[in-house]
């Protein structure tokens, strides 16, 4: 029941034919979906090109046609759905996205592809049938977005604890309720725990006055790399597509018949070379996000203001805070909120925070927010997990485009449901909505925008249509890419999981490793998967800048900041190398990049755990301790240690370590930046450790292991340490 096999039957038989046949089949609910699939293909008669255009190649089409059918302005997932749903009706489509493809709110989610638990309980509890309409669509949306890009997504088991025996009937229902509105398009039904099972399948869990659990399914979803996949797929069907295009203004045209002034166009700015362009278009929408404002009010100065912006910090934690696979739902915080804990590319994800903001292109999360999601892990967490502030290896905040309620107190109140504008001077606006719902979002936009401007269009073709990397994979893929191109397992499963069918194009690009095992793929970091090979796709991809690449193309900037940091300088010497950089230009990435991971990816939050006046609060005892380790490395009682007197030591016992490496892990911990480790700068190391707000320090863990073997006289390299202070 592949969608290949039903497509080439749904084309010999016949649509009423083959849905006779399913009906007999076991998995006839996905089978329907790929017939789906197979409409989809009939449906689509615009050429696709199997070779992406070069950015340059799209920012000449963009400069050299007379006129677009529609121009598209945000290159989210929204705004890349309408292209694509555009562009697959026949219509001559444009998009501009002023930074790169999924740069903003759609990178940052909390990766589910769901129909809302929560907002299901409220439309219930307050009869509220928009909202019940809103998480219905959203069911529907979810099947298919699990179909069209099988690599990138997949079902995500979540429980959802309970703690007390009049709940258990009271959450059974609400989500038993989830899967009937669902209907056909359920992705597993839902079950009931007991306390045993529920510690089995999730043994982290707090155990205390814990009844038992209710485990229901949602989807999950590489985000940022399905927003690029939408984008891509758009562009393969026709689309001229461009990032980096920032719109200076609109063009306008005054209608003969009307006397009114109509939007035509746009003027363009390429942010790379600074060049300016005109893009006219029959119609213009905005799909801006958090700033569709601003574009309104380019359009008309008096619009008023229809979004109204909702923080959402998420944060990054260690694969063993959770099973490989299960998810766990908070349904009531401390405030009322909700929390996700959820696996996520082998790591741990937590969030969401929702409180009011103010629209900025660099969201930054904040200490407080990070140490609320913390407090609400610990609450569910067993007291055995010590959750610790130092195991925080990425945060982020993400502004949600939430539709305004006059109404509404308080932004969680609000409903992420969308609505489509068009304003008189024929601006069309698509604002609010959610992630899952982008497709149906994009639709109801272009079926508005041609009946508003009157454009010769069929009907929507997204419905089952693959997107980028989709056609083409199987659940066993990576196999062929280990037997074919003698990639590791791992590297191998990640290729198959970002790129679907398309990883055969990076595996070709990899270089010879020269060891015995792997044959190819030289990793960017050791710890990761990504291959430096990925940084030669992403340029083919319209990756431009550094940031590019380690938070969208690849995630590594989401997933741990320091070892981002320690990949960035091998990514900017390849893109520099692809792109022609001159010295100063790799600079100027490297400095962006460390800006982007400090400010953006909480790598400033991370590193003020250790600051100057971080208090020192040891037992004498332990601060005694301390002192006689320092001291061994110490050994002219200077006050203070340099790589020098490290390599020294380490010479002593027979372990190497070059030198590049010693600066950063002394750097680490150099709190005045004189080159050199202070005793009481070690003893603020040691303290911050010894309360959980500092975790991984490789100064710390090397010092110990150096103490350890130096009294043993054995020969115990760092990496057999197991870690630990």
């Amino acid at each position: 029941c592949s969608s290949t096999i039903i497509s080439q039957v749904y084309f010999d038989i016949g649509r009423e034919t083959l849905v006779s046949v399913l009906h007999s089949c076991a998995c006839w609910r996905k089978c329907f979906t790929r017939v789906a699939y197979a409409e989809a293909l009939e449906q689509v008669n615009v050429p696709f090109c199997d070779e992406l255009p070069s950015r340059q190649a799209q920012l000449a089409a963009l400069r050299n046609t007379e006129e677009f059918d529609v121009l598209v302005i945000g290159g989210g997932a929204t705004g890349s759905g309408c292209a694509l749903d555009a562009v697959t009706r026949n219509l001559k489509t444009a998009l501009v996205e002023r930074s790169d493809f999924s740069s903003g709110t759609s990178s940052r989610s909390t990766k589910l592809i769901h129909g809302g638990v929560r907002y299901l309980q409220k439309a219930i509890m307050k009869l509220d049938y928009e909202q019940y309409m809103m998480v219905k669509e959203a069911l529907h949306e979810r099947a298919n977005l699990l179909e069209i890009a099988p690599h990138l997504s997949a079902p995500l088991p979540i429980m959802l604890p309970v703690y007390s025996w009049w709940q258990l009937p009271y959450y059974w229902a609400g989500i038993k309720m989830y899967d009937l509105v669902a209907g056909a398009q359920c992705l597993k039904s839902s079950y009931v725990l007991s306390k045993n099972k529920a510690l089995e399948l999730f043994p982290m869990l707090k155990r205390d006055k814990l009844v038992g659990a209710i485990v229901y399914y949602d989807g999950q979803h590489n985000d940022a790399r399905m927003n690029l996949a939408i984008a891509l797929t758009a562009a393969r069907y026709g689309a001229v597509a461009a990032n980096y295009t920032e719109v200076v203004h609109l063009l306008k045209r005054t209608d003969p018949e009307t006397g009114k002034e109509r939007v035509c166009g746009a003027r363009c700015r390429d942010v790379i070379s600074g060049q300016e362009f005109e893009v006219r278009a029959k119609c213009v929408i905005n799909a801006t996000g958090p700033f569709t404002d601003s574009l309104r009010k380019m359009d008309n100065e008096k619009s008023p203001k229809i979004c109204q912006p909702s923080a959402g910090v998420h944060i990054v934690m260690p694969g063993y805070y959770s099973p490989d696979n299960m998810g766990l739902l908070d349904p009531a915080t401390s405030d009322g909120r909700v929390i996700f804990f959820l696996p996520w590319e082998k790591m741990t994800i937590a969030g969401t925070t929702d409180s009011p903001t103010e629209i900025t292109a660099q969201p930054i999360p904040t200490e407080e927010d990070i140490n609320f999601i913390l407090t609400e892990v610990r609450n569910y967490l067993s007291p055995d997990v010590e959750v610790r502030r130092g195991d925080v290896l990425a945060a982020w905040s993400g502004i949600r485009p939430l539709v305004t309620d006059p109404s509404s107190k308080d932004t969680q109140s609000i409903c992420r449901n969308h609505i489509v504008n068009i304003s008189e001077s024929g601006l069309v606006t698509i604002a609010g909505g959610k992630w899952t719902t982008y497709r149906a979002m994009a639709q109801e936009t272009l079926d508005a925008t041609i009946k508003a401007h009157h454009l010769q269009a069929g009907p929507c073709r997204t419905v089952g249509l693959m997107l980028e990397g989709g056609k083409g994979w199987t659940p066993t893929l990576y196999i062929r890419l280990v037997q074919d191109y003698g990639l590791e397992v791992e590297v191998a499963q990640h290729l198959a999981a970002t790129y679907g069918g398309r990883a055969f194009e990076v595996a070709k690009m990899a270089q010879v490793t020269g060891q015995r095992w792997p044959i190819v793929g030289k990793r960017l970091v050791s710890e990761f998967p990504y291959i430096e090979s990925e940084v030669h796709y992403a340029v083919k991809e319209y990756a431009c800048t550094a940031i590019d690449v380690l938070a969208r193309r690849t995630r590594l900037g989401f997933l741990n900041v320091q070892a981002a940091d320690e990949a960035l300088p091998r990514i900017v010497h390849i893109m520099g190398k692809q792109l022609g950089w001159s010295e100063q230009k790799k600079q100027e990435e490297l400095n962006a990049a460390r800006t982007f991971l400090y400010q953006e990816m909480g790598y400033k939050t991370r590193s003020e755990q250790l600051t100057n006046t971080t208090e020192i609060s040891l037992p004498l005892s332990e601060v005694d301790r301390y002192k006689k380790r320092f001291h061994k490395f110490d050994k002219g009682n200077k006050g203070f240690i340099t790589t020098v007197d490290v390599q020294q030591v380490l010479e002593s016992i027979s372990v190497q370590i070059d030198e590049n490496t010693l600066h950063e892990i002394l750097n680490e911990v150099d709190l005045n930046k004189n080159g050199q480790v202070e005793l009481n700068e070690f003893l603020q190391l040691m303290s911050a450790v010894r309360k959980g707000r500092v975790s991984d320090s490789r100064l710390a863990i090397l010092m110990k292991t150096v103490e350890e073997t130096l009294e043993e006289r054995g020969l115990v390299s760092v990496d057999r340490s197991g870690g630990g202070v």
